[in-house]
C-alpha cells in the first residue's frame, strides 16, 4: 500500500507567475480567417458554443459576419457595437468578441475597463490576434490585468494539426486570449 499523501504533483515550469496558477493552452484546428477578417466560421462557432450557453447576450466587436453567423445559429443574442468611447450601452454580457490590434492603442486600458465592466461576474472577453508578434499577447494580458480582468485561458487556431506519429508543426494562424471577470470582484483573482 502506498501512501499517496506523500506524493505531489510536480512544480509547473515555464511561463508562470509566481502564485498564479498556470493558464491552459489548447489547440482548435479551424481554418485561418479571410485577408481582413476576424475569424473563420469555424471559428466563430467554437467561441460561441465553448464560451456562452443558449440566450446569453453575446457583444461583437470583429470583422466580418462569422460571431453573427455563429451566434444567430447557436440560438445566442448578439449586440454587434461599435467598439469606440460612448458606442455601446451599459448591458451586462456574458462575452465579448473582439480582434486585435485595438483602433486606439492609448485607449487600450479604457478599453479593457469598459469591457471588463460590461461583463456579468464570470462573464468572458475573448481577445483575438494575429499569431507571430510574441509580445503582442503580454501587454493584452498585462492591459487586461490592470483593468481587473484575470487570463484564463489560451487558444491557438491551427489550420492543420499534427497527426499521431507525424513530426510536423502546428499552422498556427491565431493566438485568442480568454480573460474574464472575476465571480468575487477582487480584482481578476477569485478567493479558493
Amino acid at each position: 500500500m502506498t501512501d499517496r499523501n506523500r506524493h505531489q504533483a510536480p512544480d509547473p515550469v515555464g511561463d508562470v507567475v509566481p502564485g498564479d496558477p498556470p493558464v491552459p493552452i489548447t489547440v482548435w484546428p479551424v481554418p485561418a480567417p479571410k485577408q481582413g477578417e476576424t475569424m473563420s466560421n469555424a471559428m466563430g462557432i467554437r467561441i460561441v458554443h465553448n464560451l456562452t450557453h443558449p440566450t446569453d447576450l453575446i457583444i461583437d466587436l470583429t470583422t466580418g459576419p462569422q460571431l453573427a453567423r455563429a451566434i444567430i445559429a447557436a440560438g445566442r443574442r448578439s449586440h454587434l457595437q461599435d467598439p469606440r468611447p460612448f458606442g455601446w450601452g451599459w448591458q451586462e454580457v456574458t462575452l465579448i468578441v473582439t480582434g486585435w490590434p485595438a483602433d486606439e492603442p492609448a485607449a487600450v486600458g479604457e478599453f479593457f475597463v469598459r469591457c471588463g465592466s460590461s461583463l456579468v461576474p464570470g462573464g468572458c472577453m475573448a481577445v483575438l490576434l494575429p499569431h507571430g508578434d510574441v509580445v503582442l499577447p503580454v501587454d493584452v494580458i498585462v492591459a487586461a490585468r490592470k483593468a481587473g480582468l484575470a487570463y484564463l485561458q489560451h487558444i491557438v487556431a491551427a489550420g492543420r494539426t499534427p497527426r499521431r506519429g507525424e513530426q510536423t508543426h502546428l499552422d498556427i494562424h491565431t493566438d485568442v486570449l480568454i480573460v474574464t471577470r472575476s465571480a468575487s470582484g477582487n480584482g481578476g483573482v477569485d478567493d479558493v
